[in-house]
């Protein structure tokens, strides 16, 4: 008798080795300005249909997103006594609706993010307009218990041209009774008609501080080095968790020691660091590295300014040529190592010249 295939499991896009996932998490780090701002509109007699979160990536708009519909699915008459009183967003995590939030099985919450792709065995490159379309069954489908339904874009950011233009159009003719909340790393970027139709809220980085206590209170656990930690993070809780548990303070280091060695860098640690970062399912290895290299090209672009204006199109072009290969290697799943080792080598042409 044949045996029955085995299931791969699909990974978590947010998933994070010591940090609950966002719909898991019961506990707001910072972000009380926003928190207030939310609970006090849900209370209002004009309450808007869409909202924005904008902010850096990892400082908690996913966490405030589920905390906010939990909030909504546990007090869906806004002007009842238990919502009125209440003067965070906070549901206790034993209650039916956070236990179903949780579970990422609550029938009246719809999360949009890029699917994992099969094939490639890598979360695809856009959320494609099939998912945004899944919008249309959901909120066709009556809620439960007559409550709200939300839809939470995560990131809105993601989202293709037709997806886009999909999100539109419910957006403009909303059904009764229905929230979306679109999270975007660079709010600027959507599409003017979605913006114009959304209230948007700016949420800031984390304080350093903020961030220790949160680590601390995981099972992440206490950062080692704080100062390699915060410039890594840079105000994002995700950067610093995946710094301590992902690698990426070693990443970053070993980055460090390949630009300042540019010159007469050792190709046997390129192609060390290479492997370590574009292998297949280093995802956030392979996003530390690009980030490490905008930074450092932008760090050069600024150095250069006022010193050396010749060396702008040179450290300008390089900025060009890593971004343009990266999105074709993701695009096409082509092999992310030759985005590394071009750039090491460029860089190595750049100081020669």
């Amino acid at each position: 008798m044949a045996k029955a295939p085995i299931l791969e499991a699909t990974p978590e896009f947010d998933e994070i080795d010591g940090l609950p996932l966002p719909r898991e998490q019961t506990r707001l780090y910072g972000h009380e300005i926003a928190e207030t701002e939310l609970l006090d509109a849900y209370r209002s007699q004009r309450f808007h249909h869409a909202w924005i979160l904008g902010g850096p990536k990892g400082i908690g708009k996913a966490t405030l997103a589920f905390r906010f519909a939990r909030f909504i699915l546990e007090h869906p008459d806004r002007f009842s006594t238990h919502a009125m009183a209440a003067n965070s967003l906070y549901v206790p995590p034993e209650s039916h609706n956070a236990q179903m939030v949780a579970a990422g099985s609550h029938a009246d919450i719809l999360h949009l993010r890029r699917p994992w792709d099969l094939k490639t065995k890598r979360f695809k490159r856009d959320l494609p307009v099939d998912e945004v379309r899944k919008t249309t069954g959901f909120f066709g489908a009556t809620a439960a218990g007559g409550n709200w339904r939300i839809c939470i874009v995560d990131s809105a950011d993601d989202m293709n041209q037709s997806a886009a233009n999909a999100l539109l159009k419910i957006l403009e003719e909303p059904p009764k009774q229905s929230l979306f909340i679109l999270l975007s790393h660079n709010p600027g970027r959507l599409l003017p008609t979605v913006r114009s139709r959304c209230r948007k809220l700016t949420m800031r980085k984390l304080d350093e501080p903020i961030i220790e206590q949160a680590l601390t209170e995981s099972h992440v656990g206490p950062p080692r080095n704080l100062q390699a930690l915060h410039t890594l993070a840079d105000g994002s809780l995700r950067q610093a968790a995946l710094a301590i548990n992902g690698g990426a303070l070693e990443i970053a280091q070993e980055f460090t020691r390949l630009v300042e060695t540019a010159a007469n860098v050792d190709m046997i640690r390129v192609h060390s660091f290479a492997d370590k970062v574009a292998g297949r399912g280093a995802e956030d290895a392979w996003n530390t590295f690009l980030e490490l290299a905008r930074t450092f090209l932008s760090n050069q672009l600024r150095k250069d300014a006022s010193t050396r204006p010749d060396a702008l199109v040179r450290w300008a072009d390089l900025w060009e040529k890593v971004g343009r290969a990266a999105a074709t290697a993701d695009a096409l799943n082509l092999d992310r190592k030759q985005v590394v080792l071009s750039f090491l080598i460029d860089l190595r042409k750049a100081h020669a010249s």
